[in-house]
């Protein structure tokens, strides 16, 4: 109801024996209590570099020297998000959040729920391909013209963090960025809902992906969950 911190409790892949719980319900709720605090995790560390890139883009402007230590920061920063590093303005507009609603409504629908063969071997939950000599898992289905592979990640977490820089960096999903940007001037919450329009380039399924996708958080009621913040409160150890 969004009252309530995320307990800040990482699991490093879904439990093996996931898909036999027998309720749907329970089993929903189990995976998006798995996901969710990854993904304000992730989430999070994106923060904490806009935070620091805004004050930077805030002294350049000011005309103060930014320091060395900064200037490597801020061009390894540029290069991990593919934008020269002189041009602040893109850089910002790509280091940003992606909406937890929209995340863990792509992370059930491309991993079944966590009980894809990619989600259970390879941690991926969001189905990313990758090259035939990378590291990842052959599609049973694929095609005999294509060499694909589906991305294989040592955590979910790294499958998370993949995840939000693709989104954050690759052409196709520029309008997402640029609307995403849109909601941040104008002062607006970023909304997954309406964010999941410009995801029409994720899959082959275009619109019907989308459709999917609004679905995905509107039946779960997802949306609340943009509100979400991992609790900061320390717990006795076990």
């Amino acid at each position: 109801d969004g009252r309530a911190h995320v307990p800040a409790a990482f699991l490093a892949s879904l439990p093996p024996d996931l898909n036999d719980v027998p309720e749907t319900e329970t089993r929903k709720r189990l995976f998006f209590q798995a996901m969710l605090p990854l993904v304000l995790r992730a989430n999070q560390e994106i923060l904490n570099d806009r935070r620091r890139l805004w004050q930077l883009h805030a002294d350049q402007r000011l005309g103060r020297r930014i320091a060395p230590a900064d200037r490597l920061w801020l061009a390894a920063l540029a290069e991990r998000y593919r934008v020269p590093a002189d041009n602040l303005a893109l850089l910002i507009r790509r280091v940003d959040v992606i909406p937890p609603s929209l995340a863990l409504a792509q992370a059930a629908e491309e991993s079944g729920w966590g009980t894809s063969r990619f989600a259970r071997q390879g941690n991926a939950m969001f189905g990313q391909w990758t090259t035939a000599d990378g590291d990842g898992l052959i599609p049973e289905d694929r095609d005999d013209d294509k060499d694909h592979k589906v991305r294989r990640f040592d955590t979910m977490y790294d499958s998370v963090r993949a995840y939000m820089r693709n989104l954050n960096t690759h052409r196709a999903y520029r309008e997402l960025r640029r609307a995403r940007a849109a909601l941040r001037r104008q002062g607006n919450p970023l909304n997954g809902a309406s964010l999941a329009q410009y995801l029409h380039r994720y899959s082959e399924r275009g619109e019907d992906y989308v459709a999917a996708i609004r679905m995905m958080i509107e039946v779960n009621g997802l949306q609340p969950l943009d509100d979400a913040r991992l609790t900061t409160r320390r717990h006795p150890e076990a």
